[in-house]
């Protein structure tokens, strides 16, 4: 079926949804954001959907949103009947139309027969992955865009351990979405209906508590938090998001008390009015903490995206200016303090694993030898990293210790299997009070590590291409990289290869070696200098992404050759 077939059909409906017709007549006279809009249907990949709020089959609405539920629903239909009445528990995050896409999921699996446990409000990632495990409920929904710009919104589908489903569950899931040709006749139960028969339940404080309660565990040397957290000054803000009441109360309970959140900031916006990227990631991000931590003179200011699942972080220096740290620095902070607390503390085990992704930066790696633990790769997504959480507890081969993700996602304690913005912000507190009552600071004991583990550089590329041109482009560049196999870059050779999709490691001598991961769409490049990059088209957003890390003689020669390897990846792509 043509664009402009589907498009009819969506133009013809005559009870079509408020909103949905609304963006429809907004289009009707753009024929190049009408084809975009329904050429193709949303994808749904391992990490779920994610897109633009709108009308058309590729687009977020509630259409798209009840068909992806029914193939959730169908496959849960699958089951045995004590299985599927385990049922499903559902959040949202701040976004236009997020509450109205979670019970409208609700509302298809409840046609289902299918119990649903909704938060009364909206609450993080974090959270949703604790209550499927706390609940233990069969599976989980997430509407969520994380970081991204207004104008997105997405659904990610959670298993039963608490982390996105795994590729096998999620690639029948997929299958079964494929099959619901039809959007408009996917069935919906009647939300009133399904709340006075308990098959809709609205959760919310109850689960809150248990969450927090959890949340002491993050606490490794509540001492030092009781001596110092009352007046170590701290700038929290939720960037418009989910974070801020959790967040606060965790800080709290923990012991921190001198803290302010950005008041510009501090409430639910799906507008983000202050910020137009809510992304830790980005100094924007942080222009209204730092302009509040100066006058508060705060040691730390920390930012949390709107789902609360990545954190970002700026320290002050003596000049008064702040200085943002990148994710695999605060993954390296928190890692050192983690293992020196806990062997001061001598509990810190002999089978200790550091899990991160194979993006991340080998600075935090370094650290984790040097305390004889080990780390171990897995491809990007936190699922992989909540894979080796349920192989050690199974097995009892690791002790897990920390998980990471370059793009600022961290895990410490494994009551919740995805990354926890919540539990990053109680403990990098905690690493702030080590280093303040030496006198110091996180910036302060980053230049230790590095004079100690040697001067780490990273540094993350996004290219962006939209649209239909977009994903071919996007295509065409993992092809080239593979077909062009480079042999250098900037001057450095390449020693060795590595390309997920088959597998494999090719040498310089052309010696070929199995990668034991799965398979993914991700190439790794190791030069002869110890420098790494990847590349890999994101999960989630139209980008292909150039990852690169290097090490040098000091910080500004490894910043350097950061540089010149970008330029050499700019050259390449364009050569």
């Amino acid at each position: 079926m043509s664009w402009e077939e589907t498009y009819t059909i969506w133009n013809k409906q005559p009870d079509l949804a408020p909103e949905v017709r609304e963006d429809l007549d907004k289009i009707v006279n753009d024929k190049e954001a009408l084809e975009d809009a329904f050429y193709t249907p949303m994808e749904f990949g391992t990490a779920g959907m994610r897109g633009l709020i709108g009308a058309g089959i590729n687009r977020m609405n509630i259409y798209t949103v009840r068909q992806a539920t029914e193939g959730l629903a169908r496959f849960m239909d699958t089951l045995d009947e004590e299985t599927k009445l385990r049922g499903v528990a559902i959040s949202y995050d701040s976004r236009h139309m997020s509450q109205e896409f979670a019970f409208e999921a609700a509302r298809v699996l409840g046609a289902h027969g299918i119990p649903s446990f909704v938060f009364e409000s909206l609450r993080p990632t974090p959270e949703l992955s604790f209550t499927v495990r706390h609940l233990h409920a069969y599976a989980g929904i997430m509407i969520t865009a994380s970081h991204n710009p207004k104008q997105y919104n997405g659904y990610k589908i959670y298993g039963e351990d608490g982390a996105q489903m795994p590729p096998k569950e999620s690639d029948m899931i997929t299958n079964y979405i494929r099959e619901v040709d039809d959007l408009f006749a996917v069935e919906v139960a009647d939300k009133d209906a399904l709340i006075n028969d308990g098959t809709l339940k609205v959760i919310g404080s109850e689960v809150d508590e248990v969450y927090l309660e959890n949340a002491k565990e993050v606490t490794i040397d509540r001492e030092l938090v009781a001596e110092e957290g009352k007046t170590m000054k701290l700038v929290f803000t939720p960037l418009h998001g989910t974070g801020g009441m959790l967040g606060e109360k965790a800080l709290r309970q923990a012991g921190f008390e001198d803290f302010t959140m950005v008041p510009e900031q501090a409430m639910p916006d799906p507008e983000f009015s202050t910020v137009e990227h809510p992304n830790p990631e980005f100094t924007e991000a942080f222009d209204l903490a730092i302009k509040l931590g100066k006058s508060q003179k705060a040691d730390l200011l920390v930012a949390v995206d709107p789902d609360a699942d990545r954190l970002g972080a700026a320290v002050r220096q003596p000049d008064g200016e702040y200085e943002l740290l990148t994710g695999n620095q605060i993954a390296a902070l928190m890692l050192n303090y983690i293992l020196t607390a806990r062997k001061k503390a001598g509990n810190l085990p002999a089978n200790g694993a550091l899990v991160k992704s194979i993006v991340s930066s080998e600075f935090a790696a370094k650290v984790a030898a040097d305390f004889g633990v080990e780390a171990i790769n897995v491809l990007t997504g936190f699922k992989f990293i909540a894979e080796q959480i349920q192989h050690f507890e199974e097995t009892n081969e690791h002790s897990f210790m920390l998980g990471f993700e370059e793009s600022y996602g961290y895990l410490i304690r494994p009551f919740v299997r995805d990354k926890d913005a919540i539990q990053s912000l109680v403990l990098l507190a905690e690493v702030a009070a080590f280093y303040k009552k030496q006198g110091k600071n996180l910036y302060d004991g980053l230049q230790e590590l590095f004079e100690k583990y040697g001067y780490f550089a990273e540094k993350t590329i996004a290219l962006t291409f939209d649209g239909i041109e977009g994903a071919q482009e996007i295509k065409d560049l993992m092809a080239k990289f593979r077909q062009e196999l480079p042999t250098d870059f900037a001057g450095y050779k390449v020693i060795a290869a590595e390309d997920y999709q088959a597998s494999s490691r090719q040498d310089a001598a052309g010696n070929v070696t199995a990668i034991n991961l799965p398979k993914s769409n991700v190439l790794k490049y190791f030069l002869e200098d110890g420098t790494w990059i990847a590349v890999r088209p994101s999960g989630t957003e139209p980008k292909i992404k150039f990852y690169i890390g290097t090490q040098g003689d000091s910080e500004a020669d490894a910043q350097a050759k950061c540089e010149k390897f970008e330029k050499a990846i700019n050259d390449f792509i364009k050569g």
